[in-house]
């Protein structure tokens, strides 16, 4: 379970640098579709550090679980919220991605615990 674990970790980090980027740099591709969802613009660059610091995290947790544990917990909670805002919205097109993350970061939680 311990290899499952690694690389899911190392997955989901990845997905998660990969959509941290657009919301750092502002791409408009992605920043328009969230200021459309009513997402200020001053939180797109603390929004794509989260994402950041749940990979850390995830990668972290390799070696001292309880901090992967914890980022994973951070980012069920962190596209929870994505999800959310998307339902708030009214942008059912939008939830699939937020809604396929969240569910996928939930492995790298059970498998933290089942790791311990």
């Amino acid at each position: 379970m311990f290899i499952a674990y690694v690389l899911l970790a190392v997955v989901l980090s990845l997905v998660l640098v990969f959509s941290a980027v657009p919301d750092i740099t502002r791409d408009p591709k992605v920043t328009e579709g969230l200021k459309a969802l009513g997402v200020p613009d001053n939180w797109f660059l603390p929004l794509g550090l989260v994402k950041i610091a749940g990979a850390l995290g995830l990668l972290a947790g390799i070696a001292y679980r309880p901090l992967g544990i914890a980022a994973a917990i951070g980012v069920v909670l962190y596209f929870l919220g994505a999800v959310i805002t998307h339902v708030r919205g009214g942008d059912k097109k939008g939830i699939g991605i937020p809604a396929a993350i969240m569910l996928f970061a939930v492995a790298p939680l059970v498998l933290g615990f089942a790791t311990v």
